[in-house]
């Protein structure tokens, strides 16, 4: 059986200037070499069969079964929208610790009610429009059935957190936003920004439309009406540089 290093490719691309190659670095949860303007993965041998499942990745498309047997044979998270698939990116540290924050006030604060706040492994699917993807926190509400913590697969959030970084600030206001809204289930939706200190909400009124509501005091609390809960700014941000 033929065995060979096969370098990364990103949208159709394996030549990459240094330039490039420590960008993608800086946003990956993997180490990579870079070898004569190729990037190679070190999470895995040297060398390795060409059917293993990242040879798939570079395929155009996959089919919904396709891209889930890839995904749980890959070690980095990869989001699929109508065929194609796309690595996200990883997170860095101040956005892991305003993740920490959150999750655990949320956590705390649901505490007793029939909510439950998932982290990044949870995976969401929309057969709206065909997007899988892991929100960095998404919180379901089960009233009249329990949770099934064996599904690999959810679909219906009350609300979603994404936290904000540069490389992915504009894909979670604009494009995501547009897919999330398809989520019949979905009340708010909250962006966290990660390098300034500032939280908008999005919220859907009894017109069924989208309003927006900003907070950039650090004194403020960011209030998720659909949970009947209020979050101090301050406790969010809590260990980060922004306070």
């Amino acid at each position: 059986m033929r065995r060979e290093r096969t370098p990364i490719v990103i949208a159709g691309k394996s030549q990459f200037t240094e330039a490039e190659y420590l960008e993608f670095e800086n946003n990956s949860i993997e180490k990579h070499e870079f070898y004569q303007g190729k990037i190679f993965s070190m999470n895995e041998d040297e060398y390795r069969k060409v059917e293993d499942p990242e040879a798939a990745y570079h395929k155009r498309f996959m089919t919904e079964e396709e891209y889930l047997a890839f995904e749980d044979a890959s070690e980095q998270k990869h989001e699929y929208f109508q065929g194609e698939v796309f690595a996200m990116a990883g997170a860095g540290d101040q956005h892991n610790e305003i993740f920490s924050n959150l999750f655990i006030l949320i956590g705390s604060l649901l505490k007793g009610k029939p909510c439950r706040p998932y982290g990044s492994d949870k995976r969401l699917k929309i057969p709206q429009n065909s997007l899988y993807t892991y929100p960095d926190i998404s919180i379901y509400c089960k009233t009249n059935s329990p949770f099934d913590s064996s599904a690999k697969v959810s679909q219906d959030p009350t609300v979603v957190i994404e936290i904000l970084s540069e490389s992915t600030k504009d894909y979670d206001r604009g494009r995501k936003f547009k897919l999330y809204r398809e989520i019949p289930t979905l009340k708010e939706y909250i962006l966290v920004d990660s390098e300034l200190v500032g939280v908008e909400i999005f919220r859907l009124n009894s017109g069924n439309h989208w309003e927006l509501e900003e907070y950039k005091s650090i004194d403020q609390s960011l209030l998720i009406t659909s949970l009947n809960i209020a979050i101090p700014l301050r406790e969010i941000y809590e260990n980060t540089n922004l306070i």
